[in-house]
């Protein structure tokens, strides 16, 4: 199992970017969103195994968001810390995962299409991170 926490505010994928090249048209990725995926990338490198692992794979994540200032008082503190207070708005699940994936691809497995099984859930945290686990499935 790999297990590593990605520091700072997830940065959710954002819709792609297009400019004109020639006659032909250009995608690529919103500057926060490259970033972020950047950062994902240096944080995969250190925990990466010798060889992209190319076996099935369940992903793991688990998203602590900055709780709204509303959320600030010791009642919903409170709420917050035994789990029972939960981020329900946006981002979406897959758009806070997307960077991750992305970010994972090439140097801790081979291609996202080897992820099999896949748990995300989002939280509320003061310190807001990623907490990723891979885990091969035999």
């Amino acid at each position: 199992m790999i297990q590593f926490t990605v520091p700072g505010a997830v940065q959710a994928q954002e819709r792609p970017r297009f400019s004109r090249m020639g006659k032909g048209v250009r995608t690529h990725d919103a500057p926060k969103s490259r970033s972020y995926k950047e950062l994902v990338k240096l944080v995969a490198w250190k925990n990466k195994p010798q060889e992209p692992i190319v076996a099935p794979l369940k992903l793991e994540v688990d998203v602590y968001l900055m709780p709204p200032k509303k959320y600030h008082t010791k009642p919903k503190l409170a709420l917050i810390a035994s789990g029972e207070l939960r981020p329900t708005k946006k981002p979406d699940l897959d758009n806070l995962v997307k960077g991750i994936k992305d970010g994972c691809s090439k140097i801790i497995w081979h291609d996202d299409a080897q992820i099999v099984e896949m748990v995300v859930r989002k939280f509320y945290d003061m310190q807001p991170r990623a907490e990723v686990k891979i885990k091969v499935i035999a």
